[in-house]
């Protein structure tokens, strides 16, 4: 039943009495609602809460406030259950319902509680002035008296006790997205290796297999062209620790004819480099490598009646030691190489031994280094050292060991991405135990340049001084000369391409004679993937000297395909 309009009320006891008689119907029957079947919904965690909470609200309603008017009573205490389901209450039982639902479920001060605003506090802990109380007791009665009339729900205003937060989560959370639909950065590079996980390094392995066509099979002034199969493998390996540094590069090929002259050739090498990272700015590195090759049909050791060049085994080694005092940079480095040759095959059967020809080279260098800039470090270097051959005399009965004397000046250059490595200038000079030989010395040129002018694209110098040494009587070796520039570039994402072009000039002592090598190649690889590409490669080489018998060309083109990891 419904609270009776102040106007039709008549005395208190009787109101009273009747409010009782209401609560008794409303008790029995929500009490007889929850047994009649299908009428009880599920009893969900939120509503038990918010239950306890309102419970909780009204006792402290009850402790705080003494004595209420009739008016006060009605508005405050209806709290009708409300089932989860709908059509648990009589029709008559709606109406009560919905008058008490429109009324503020945060508890109501008294007249005697407005005499004293400071001890006004609310249920929930909030202090609220005279006026606002003031106002919400009369928007309460207004509110009551409309919803008697048209029977409308009035909704809840915020800040009321179902609002409190419970720690719990609402039952509409937003369920987060799957990782799957997360956007993703695009790859800057899709065709760029990925490369494995080994331990602590990450290697890179390339594979080459394809067919090439040679005009030239022996690089010789009378050479016949030859159809050929070529396979090439490469692995690069970098570390990736916190401290410290190592590289590993390894690569081998083997190459053998299909059709046209013979050709057999296999060449390849490892090479590693270990950097440690020491205290109180100093730093130590030690690397070592190996490498086997054809001899080069350039070479100035010229054997006659050969049929093949002689196998070149070349073994390498080096330590040192480094300190940064300020600006100043001070090296100490050790070198050593060791070269020994295979025999010589000649036409006529039999092979000529080359064991007069192996020679260990040990050298110390001393370098210092001024930072003008964290981009630019001049430096000047000196190195002194000792090229001993295993046999005191070569085939002609000359003692060709000498003594090794070296100085450059050159600047180590640092701009991050863009330019990187270092290139130098200088004097190299050899003086044999041989009175008969005379001092090889001339201009000493080293660089080892990287230039970026732009993304995806790379240009390289590389320059260096080789000293030879000729079993030749009375001639002391030679000095070879050698540059090459490359540009690298992506033409396309799937599509990189490469031109180099190179220039040797050889030196000859004991003799006014002289060579000139220059070579030109270009190449081009489609990647059909990340793993997979088509590469086509096309090069020439001319060799113009002022000896007999040395002159020659070649021409070589090859396909094939590439994998990569």
């Amino acid at each position: 039943m419904a609270p009776l309009p102040p106007h039709h009320r008549r005395t208190r006891s009787f109101g009273a009495l009747t409010l009782a008689a209401a609560g008794a119907v409303l008790v029995c029957g929500e009490a007889s609602a929850q047994m009649e079947p299908g009428l009880r919904g599920p009893v969900l965690e939120r509503s038990i809460t918010d239950d306890l909470i309102d419970g909780q609200a009204r006792r402290d309603e009850q402790s705080l406030l003494g004595s209420r008017t009739a008016l006060d009573t009605d508005i405050l205490d209806a709290r009708p259950y409300t089932p989860s389901s709908a059509g648990a209450l009589a029709d008559e039982e709606e109406a009560v319902s919905d008058a008490a639902a429109a009324q503020p479920r945060q508890g109501a001060l008294t007249d005697n509680a407005l005499d004293d605003p400071a001890s006004a506090v609310e249920p929930i802990g909030r202090a609220q002035t005279a006026a606002t109380l003031n106002q919400q007791r009369a928007a309460a009665a207004d509110a009551n008296e409309a919803d008697l009339v048209t029977g409308t729900v009035r909704t809840p205003r915020a800040g009321a006790l179902d609002d409190v937060d419970t720690g719990r989560a609402a039952a509409d959370s937003t369920r987060t997205g799957a990782i799957e639909g997360l956007t993703r950065t695009p790859d800057e590079n899709p065709y760029a290796p990925l490369g494995l996980r080994l331990g602590t390094f990450i290697v890179t392995p390339t594979l080459e297999q394809g067919i090439g066509w040679t005009s030239n099979a022996n690089l010789s002034p009378d050479g016949e062209g030859s159809t050929f199969s070529e396979t090439a493998l490469r692995l690069n390996a970098i570390s990736d620790w916190a401290r410290h540094s190592a590289t590993i590069d390894a690569d081998v090929s083997y190459r053998k004819s299909l059709s046209g002259q013979e050709i057999s050739e296999i060449e390849g090498g490892i090479a590693g480099q270990l950097r440690l990272d020491l205290a109180d700015r100093w730093s130590a590195f030690v690397g070592g490598g190996y490498r086997v090759r054809p001899e080069s049909a350039s070479s100035p050791e010229t054997i006659e009646d050969a049929v093949s060049r002689p196998t070149r085994h070349t073994f390498t080694g080096n330590a040192g030691v480094e300190r940064d005092l300020g600006p100043l940079r001070l090296r100490l480095a050790g070198d050593v190489i060791r070269e020994t040759y295979g025999d010589a095959e000649l036409s006529g059967g039999g092979t000529l031994p080359q064991d007069d020809r192996d020679t260990t080279l040990a050298l110390v260098r001393m370098r210092a280094g001024y930072e003008l800039s964290p981009a630019l470090r001049p430096f000047v270097e000196a190195e002194i050292g000792r090229r001993s051959y295993d046999e005191e005399f070569d085939r002609n009965g000359y003692r060709r060991s000498a003594d090794r004397y070296g100085v450059r000046a050159g600047v180590e250059v640092d701009i991050q991405e863009k330019l990187r490595g270092e290139i130098s200038a200088g004097w190299v000079s050899e003086n044999p135990e041989d009175e008969r030989l005379p001092t090889m010395s001339g201009l000493s040129l080293a660089a080892n340049l990287a230039w970026s002018p732009v993304r995806g694209t790379t240009v390289a110098l590389d320059a260096s001084t080789e000293v030879e040494g000729s079993t030749i009587p009375g001639k002391t070796g030679s000095l070879y000369h050698s540059a090459s520039l490359s540009v690298s570039r992506e033409l396309r994402q799937n599509l990189t391409g490469s031109v180099l072009a190179g220039i040797g000039w050889r030196d000859y002592f004991g003799h006014d004679e002289s060579d000139l090598v220059l070579r030109g190649e270009a190449s081009l690889t489609w990647w059909l993937n990340r793993y997979a590409g088509i590469t086509g490669r096309a090069s020439h080489e001319v060799q113009r000297g002022t000896l007999p018998d040395r002159d020659y060309d070649e021409t070589r083109v090859y396909l094939g395909m590439t994998f990569q990891r």
